[in-house]
């Protein structure tokens, strides 16, 4: 939940421009580490649901992230907006966290154009 907390703090305090070569990590996850990533994810998400206020898809991909770098595990943190003509009521931005082509948090239906792919 710290994690989480510190995340937050991140997205809303530090901008975009700042975070290069902080979340994420190059690489290829082999497969066990893949399942490793998952379970992690399942972590986070838990944490997010006792938060009293929640955690949108940035804080819990970044808090996702550190913990993974922590364990070299090879991911990326992705964030992506909806196409133009697809941006209605839901979110127009998402994050999720790649680990080896394979989304372990975040994955979320819908056409998304990638913004950014960290590292």
């Amino acid at each position: 939940m710290a994690l989480l907390v510190a995340a937050q703090a991140l997205v809303r305090i530090v901008p975009l421009a700042r975070w290069r070569g902080w979340p994420g990590l190059a690489g290829a996850a082999a497969p066990h580490r893949q399942s490793e990533a998952r379970r992690l994810a399942i972590h986070v998400e838990r944490a997010a649901a006792r938060l009293p206020w929640g955690a949108l898809c940035l804080p819990r991909a970044i808090a996702l992230s550190a913990l993974l770098k922590n364990r070299n595990i090879p991911h990326q943190v992705v964030i992506a907006i909806r196409p133009a003509g697809q941006r209605g009521e839901a979110d127009a931005l998402h994050a999720w966290i790649d680990c080896g082509g394979i989304v372990v948090l975040g994955a979320l239906e819908g056409p998304w154009h990638e913004l950014a792919r960290l590292p």
